[in-house]
């Protein structure tokens, strides 16, 4: 398939930068073209920061090295006005928090309009029209009163149908949907996704999907990367994550699931992960996982395990399927 994008080695660090906090550290992966590609892992793993790197939006962080190639161009060499007509352009992002992504004094018409005026050039009123026309497209109910709208008149799944709209409207090659569902209700999800899973496949969409519910993970994507401590540890077609996880640190993120069948006995708690995500400021040496894991041995807490592909399309950083493994 098409290559769209290729993250090499992205270094990602936050004040203070003489002994920085290294909030991504050496990812690489890349998209197909037309594919899903989900990034999953806890809270304050990195997924984020890696999806704000691709739109150079990570401040008060800096992008301290790696390369974002994105449509045969590198990222990182666009200049400042290069960059402005990638985002929301080339690439459109949905943001996690919609009530705080959108202007709380300006109408939902304008903020659509303004998006359509800047990349596609349209004259105002050309512009309201095809910003009316796209929140129907999200399915948004009677779009037209909805555009004189303000944020506030509007639910939390309806202002999240409005940042779609303004994502898509300069008809983008690659989607960002970082963490869609976050603060609605299991129903109000349900439809998001669902619009997201259509509008993939009427537009030609490419997404990169944050989050860290894995059951979104085996419902809306192809391939799935885990991230733990700024790094990715695993890389699998989503089915084969769930049938033969390798990482241990994967393996215990699906134990841990309510709904995974046999992952919990009447009667008995959940199994869990011991311990807690290391600080970036100071990562554990050798393998950032090895402080909790069940699996550890002598290597790994001495050296960075290798990254590994044992077939199908996989990759794992694991010395459990290195030279190593005893």
């Amino acid at each position: 398939m098409d290559s769209l994008l290729q993250v090499e080695d992205l270094e990602v660090h936050f004040p203070p930068f003489d002994t920085p906090v290294r909030a991504v550290d050496g990812v690489s992966f890349g998209l197909r073209r037309g594919e899903t590609y989900a990034l999953v892992g806890e809270s304050g793993c990195g997924k984020s920061a890696t999806a704000l790197s691709l739109l150079r939006l990570v401040e008060p962080g800096r992008i301290a090295g790696g390369r974002l190639l994105f449509e045969g161009r590198d990222l990182m060499q666009l200049d400042e006005k290069a960059m402005r007509g990638v985002r929301g352009g080339r690439i459109g992002m949905v943001f996690q928090e919609a009530s705080a992504a959108l202007n709380p004094v300006m109408r939902i018409g304008s903020q659509v309009s303004e998006a359509l005026r800047i990349h596609r050039g349209m004259g105002r009123k050309e512009a309201w029209q095809e910003a009316v026309r796209l929140l129907g497209v999200v399915a948004l109910s009677d779009p037209e009163r909805q555009a004189r709208a303000y944020p506030h008149e509007l639910s939390g799944g309806m202002r999240q149908r409005v940042m779609l709209a303004i994502a898509l409207s300069a008809s983008p090659a690659l989607l960002i949907a970082d963490e869609p569902t976050t603060a609605l209700d299991v129903t109000i999800q349900a439809q998001i996704l669902a619009l997201l899973r259509r509008l993939k496949q009427e537009l030609e969409l490419t997404i990169l999907l944050i989050t860290h519910d894995l059951g979104v993970v085996a419902e809306n994507a192809d391939r799935v990367g885990v991230m733990y401590a700024g790094r990715i540890v695993e890389t699998a077609p989503v089915a084969a994550l769930f049938e033969d996880p390798r990482h241990p640190y994967t393996r215990g993120l699906l134990e841990s699931m309510p709904g995974r069948p046999g992952a919990r006995a009447a009667g008995r708690r959940l199994p869990t992960l011991p311990g807690g995500v290391p600080d970036p400021a100071s990562p554990p040496p050798g393998c950032r996982f090895h402080p909790r894991c069940p699996k550890r041995f002598a290597p790994c807490d001495a050296a960075e395990p290798p990254v590994t592909a044992p077939g199908g399309d996989r990759e794992v950083a694991c010395f459990l399927f290195g030279e190593e493994a005893p």
